[in-house]
């Protein structure tokens, strides 16, 4: 049965739906999915079209707005949106470490996590428009990950769609996880070397708790063990847009004095427990690399990790053994990952066998992009510290028709932060108005 209720100016409704777990086998398992509808209050939802927001990721479920905040406010002025968590995530069918083994072996998991895809959650709403829309087409708006989708979306089933905006998240059609992070480890030393012009007094503070660490990994509230390493993965803060001042603000309290020397603060590990915990999305570390896996041939095989190898910077041992600032890494999962989190440890085979698995299919087809015929508008933040500008701009270039707002003025967060001026510009760029 579907719930509706109210926040302060929208009407809020929640949907229930079950999908086939493997679509090329309608007959076979079905997983339920959840969405939330809102509207508007005062509004008719019968009148208004329909926008799916598709969040990013992998593995987080849809924002939880209060009201009409951040880009909602624009969208819900001529929208019904409608908020997917998408499959394993929310309010969905989960998938973690409590309810992955009730699918049995760490192979049948692995197997099981391999229909957590693009490709999946696109035919996820091809299978649930029909009952909303009646059939109509609507817009999608996918934010990072999302954004990802709504490139599978215009390859696969263009018919579903009446627009398509991205922010953040136009994905290279060809490159390997290997070519990802590649390009990624001299941008989050971009994003270092920013940070610290910005603060040089972090320089020593950051050695200096990366210091301690190595001499004495700290176990966070939860068990979860912090290592030098660790607290180097912080720097996922930095990709957004008030992140370098947060990861300021948490390295100038992090030590106390107490009887026996300066130890880690109880308020810094509780804070920096909240920031690397894998608790409430655990599919974000186990398909982080899978959802750039297009060659059947090949692995992931821990790309993040070996090509960190061909970046010594951020070596902490190294780092700490000359006079250099230590490098924060960010957007990165190790395998490292799964045995310093709790949430993770349970499912270490199972990430192994993602990581070894082949057999991955194709996520875009660049002819039917190179014939588009949706309107389709992309924010590419410039530097974007998860998503790779020149790779973002290339893929641009051969989506037939895309419009691009290039910007500084947000980070990956932008239509966050940038609320309601970000869904309107993508939207007057589709619309031919600017």
């Amino acid at each position: 049965m579907d719930h509706s209720y109210r926040q302060p100016g929208v009407v809020l409704t929640d949907h229930r739906f079950s999908v086939p777990l493997d679509h090329g086998r309608p007959d076979g398992e079905h997983i339920e999915l959840y969405a939330r509808e809102a509207v508007a209050t005062g509004k008719d939802p019968e009148t208004l079209p329909w926008l799916l927001y598709l969040e990013g990721g992998p593995g987080f479920g849809a924002r939880r707005f209060t009201g009409r905040q951040a880009w909602l406010e624009r969208a819900l002025t001529e929208y019904r949106v409608l908020l997917l968590d998408q499959r394993g995530t929310g309010r969905s069918t989960p998938a973690n470490r409590q309810t992955l083994p009730l699918r049995g072996t760490p192979g049948q998991q692995a197997e099981y996590l391999a229909h957590f895809r693009a490709d999946s959650i696109v035919r996820d709403a091809e299978s649930i428009r029909p009952g909303l829309t009646g059939g109509a087409p609507w817009t999608v708006l996918g934010q990072s990950f999302g954004g990802f989708c709504t490139t599978h979306y215009l390859s696969t089933a263009p018919e579903g769609l009446t627009a398509a905006l991205i922010t953040g998240g136009l994905p290279s059609l060809t490159a390997t996880a290997d070519e990802v992070y590649a390009a990624a480890y001299p941008r989050m030393e971009r994003k270092n070397r920013a940070h610290y012009a910005r603060y040089p007094m972090d320089v020593e503070r950051a050695r200096r708790i990366a210091a301690h660490l190595v001499e004495r990994p700290a176990e966070l509230p939860g068990g979860h063990l912090l290592t030098a390493e660790a607290f180097q993965s912080l720097g996922i803060l930095l990709g957004t847009g008030d992140g370098s001042h947060q990861l300021h603000h948490l390295l100038e309290d992090a030590f106390v004095p107490t009887p026996a020397g300066p130890a880690l603060a109880d308020a810094f590990l509780e804070h920096v427990q909240g920031l690397l915990s894998f608790a409430a999305h655990p599919l974000y570390a186990l398909l982080h690399e899978p959802i750039y896996a297009q060659d059947p041939a090949a692995p992931t095989a821990w790309a993040a990790e070996r090509v960190r190898a061909a970046h010594p910077g951020f070596d902490a041992g190294k780092t700490l053994a000359g006079d250099g600032p230590l490098l924060f890494t960010g957007e990165t999962v190790h395998p490292w990952h799964f045995t310093a989190d709790p949430a993770l440890a349970p499912l270490r085979e199972t990430a192994e066998l993602l990581a070894a698995r082949t057999g991955w299919g194709p996520l875009y087809d660049p002819a039917r992009l190179a014939a588009n015929e949706v309107p389709v508008a992309a924010a590419i933040y410039h530097d974007d510290l998860y998503v790779d500008t020149a790779h973002s701009l290339d893929t641009a270039a051969r989506i037939r028709g895309l419009r691009t707002w290039v910007t500084d003025e947000f980070e990956h967060d932008g239509v966050r932060a940038g609320g309601p001026r970000v869904l309107d510009r993508l939207l007057a760029l589709v619309r031919d108005d600017v």
